[in-house]
């Protein structure tokens, strides 16, 4: 069975979500290795309590618990780089799904709907496409978003209904119900907010030096043979 964790990252313009589909044989190791990524920084740096949330917007900025690095941008990279080579080395899979925000309400207005919504419709799409022909099932673990109720009444929807829009699809992969947990106490949400955050970067732009492009795309490199699934919906 694939344990699959979700997170999201976003801005006005694109809305990601990404899937880190983690055999059960893997998570404890997975985890434990997150958990020493923190251990490491800690004992170079000082001031970061084990149970330091892996969270990549605070880490690229050197906000909340990574302040303490805020002056030591190479160090917060290293430690980027380091959480990102932990999750390569192990047999996990990613899986990224998107929309474009800005053509989303040109093309629909007010009649869009929530691109959380929309996003996670494809997402479980691109897993039970991945999982069905390796004969294996999927639990979804996401973290904590508004609207829970709401996207556990959609997979049950997608399960008997199938999906909507171009190539509705029928979700038979994955089991239970969609559950959903803090980021801080699951290391492998936050490998998979790490993922994301930093794809949302590279696709954003948002980063104008030659430096830090460098630097993304270094970090990008760890994880992208890891990567079974990139999709963007361009309304």
């Amino acid at each position: 069975m694939f344990l699959t964790y979700v997170d999201e990252s976003h801005s006005r313009g694109l809305y990601f979500l990404v899937a880190l589909l983690c055999p059960d044989t893997e998570a404890n190791s997975l985890s434990d290795a997150l958990d020493q990524v923190i251990l490491k920084a800690g004992r170079a740096h000082g001031k970061l309590a084990p149970e330091t949330e892996l969270h990549g917007y605070d880490i690229f900025q050197g906000k909340q618990a990574w302040s303490e690095l805020s002056d030591k941008p190479r160090a917060r990279i290293a430690v980027y780089g380091d959480a990102l080579q932990a999750i390569a080395e192990h047999d996990v899979k990613v899986i990224i799904s998107g929309v474009d925000l800005v053509r989303l309400k040109q093309r629909y207005g007010r009649n869009a709907e929530p691109a959380h919504s929309i996003v996670l419709s494809h997402l479980l799409e691109r897993i039970d496409e991945y999982a069905k022909p390796r004969g294996e099932l999927a639990l979804i673990i996401s973290d904590e978003c508004d609207g829970q109720d709401d996207y556990r009444r959609d997979l049950r929807r997608y399960r008997s209904e199938g999906t909507w829009g171009y190539k509705p699809r029928k979700i038979t992969t994955v089991v239970d119900t969609m559950h959903f947990a803090s980021s801080e106490a699951s290391r492998l949400v936050q490998a998979a907010d790490l993922i994301a955050f930093l794809h949302h970067r590279i696709e954003s732009g948002n980063d104008k030096d030659p430096r830090a492009k460098r630097a993304n795309a270094r970090l990008y490199e760890r994880i992208q043979p890891k990567i079974v699934s990139v999709r963007t919906w361009f309304p």
